[in-house]
């Protein structure tokens, strides 16, 4: 029996796949890269080390969306490893605090996004809004905890922050497309 065709995944969707695939991955290059300066002994190690592992499980969800959806990743794939994990330990190498205003930064804009696309999927495709959902309340603890482990006693915070946020447009938007 021939496998049955499948039908064109609509574009919107595959964007949201897509751009959300690549920002886990990048979550994940961006903890790796806290990890690799401070350690799990670090002042907030621990904690890093948990919101990695989180984060590793959103990937994991948004790959198979990937392949089960038919959607392609992004092509800035390779950029993002290298770009998430240099933003990881630069930050952390500023200090624990700069590290943990990476983190208010990003999930301050990632809770924006997907609070966007769960307001645009409506009750289409339920099992994707579940999982963006679910990521979402864990990316808003995220930044609650760094928030609490003083994000804005880093240096030039402010400065800082908007530099962070800026990238994370940027890259959101350049996803969806690329």
């Amino acid at each position: 029996m021939a496998d049955p065709v499948k039908k064109p995944l609509p574009k919107a969707i595959e964007r949201m796949i897509r751009v959300d695939q690549a920002g886990e991955y990048g979550a994940v290059r961006i903890y790796a890269g806290q990890m690799a300066v401070m350690g799990d002994r670090g002042p907030h190690g621990g904690r890093i080390a948990h919101m990695l592992e989180q984060e590793v499980v959103h990937r994991e969800w948004f790959d198979q969306f990937l392949v089960e959806r038919g959607a392609r990743p992004t092509l800035l794939q390779p950029f993002w490893h290298v770009a998430g994990f240099a933003l990881g330990a630069a930050t952390a190498l500023i200090g624990p605090e700069a590290a943990m205003a990476c983190t208010a930064a990003v999930e301050t804009e990632i809770d924006l996004h997907y609070t966007k696309q769960l307001e645009e999927l409506g009750q289409d495709e339920p099992e994707i809004a579940e999982k963006i959902a679910k990521a979402r309340d864990e990316e808003r603890e995220h930044r609650d905890i760094a928030f609490e482990q003083g994000a804005e006693k880093a240096p030039a915070y402010p400065l800082l922050s908007g530099a962070i946020r800026l990238g994370c447009k940027v890259a959101i938007a350049l996803s969806e497309r690329i």
